[in-house]
């Protein structure tokens, strides 16, 4: 199990990770989601040991990752977004060589490189120079290295970043095998990537863990607050006075359609309120020409955590920016009295 707790990072002034706090549990698949730059690497780089935290603690399986760093290594395996390969080796040459470096005596080597081999598929190009492998067969020999020395935690950095679909079937359906005797947790911006293979979800965003629940479950909050569309018959000052009697109905949007009007509202407060629109309605006999629930995607959820906080911060630095036109107008006044002077 993994326990991170209030995990900073600071570059100078700029915050990439910031008081985050999380656990993973034992025999899961999580999936760290997020834009780029969102600080899913730098966290994983933390909890690998790769990186120092600026502040906070990692916990795995009760070890410090930074008092006790060799003793917590060793039950995590890791693959960076860029595989730490060396191209004029063979796959069996570079995992033999990660084995030892790992620790492990000769007939470990000679069984684990086998084993994570044949578990990745790539017994049949063990003897090609990695300089020559497919994209795919270099993730596949990234992921082999992670797996040797037995850990039960496997982090993939972007695992099937750069790949055709054919490689990113195979490499989530491997993932996906993984995640039947170990903990494994990769990190995306794709989220058909991360909605594919994971029980979990974390959501991260400048830095901040927006989300963290199952799939379901966040769906299921999220939707908490879903939008009710229906179109009526009637015209807008008609079916706002008939929506001001209706219990629960807060905000609301109104647009002239053609044949009638459509309302949008906001359910959050008042659940579902199709059967209250109906017969609010009908009992006025004003026809509903169509009546929708509008539930979020998860595709919704992820835009609606991240992309307001990535405008907000457009927009101040838009209003920090000085108009160029403002500057060369500036000059252009002081360039003029300065030529006066000199004529004078």
């Amino acid at each position: 199990m993994i326990e991170v707790k209030n995990l900073t990072k600071r570059y100078g002034d700029k915050v990439a990770v910031d008081d985050v706090s999380f656990t993973i549990e034992d025999g899961k698949i999580y999936g760290f989601l997020g834009p780029n730059g969102a600080g899913k690497s730098t966290t994983m780089n933390m909890i690998t040991g790769c990186l120092c935290a600026t502040s906070g603690s990692i916990l795995i399986d009760g070890r410090n990752v930074v008092e006790d760093p060799i003793e917590a290594k060793r039950y995590v395996g890791y693959l960076p977004e860029i595989p730490p390969l060396y191209p004029d080796m063979t796959p069996y040459e570079y995992l033999t060589f990660v084995a030892e470096a790992k620790g492990l005596d000769a007939e470990e080597t000679y069984r684990e490189v086998k084993e994570v081999m044949e578990l990745t598929s790539l017994t049949d190009v063990k003897d090609r120079l990695i300089c020559n492998l497919s994209k795919g067969y270099c993730q596949r020999v990234g992921i082999a290295q992670a797996l040797l020395g037995d850990p039960s935690i496997i982090i993939l950095d972007e695992p099937t970043v750069g790949l055709d679909p054919k490689q990113i079937i195979e490499i989530r359906s491997l993932i996906r095998e993984l995640g039947e005797t170990r903990t494994v947790i990769l990190s995306s911006h794709i989220l058909a990537e991360i909605s594919a293979v994971c029980d979990h979800i974390m959501i991260l965003s400048q830095g901040k863990l927006v989300a963290n629940d199952t799939p379901e479950e966040l769906e299921a909050s999220m939707n908490a607050q879903s939008k009710l569309d229906f179109t009526a018959k009637c015209s807008a000052e008609d079916g706002i006075r008939l929506l001001e009697n209706v219990d629960g109905v807060s905000e609301y949007t109104v647009e002239e359609v053609d044949g009638g009007t459509l309302f949008s509202l906001d359910c959050s407060n008042g659940g579902d309120l199709r059967e209250a629109i109906f017969f609010a309605f009908a009992d006025a006999r004003i026809p509903l020409l169509s009546l929708t629930a509008r539930h979020l995607s998860l595709e919704d959820i992820f835009l609606k955590l991240t992309t307001p906080q990535v405008e907000e911060d457009e927009e101040i630095l838009a209003e920090e920016e000085e108009p160029i036109e403002d500057f060369f107008d500036e000059n252009d006044e002081e360039t003029t009295d300065e030529q006066e002077v000199d004529a004078e």
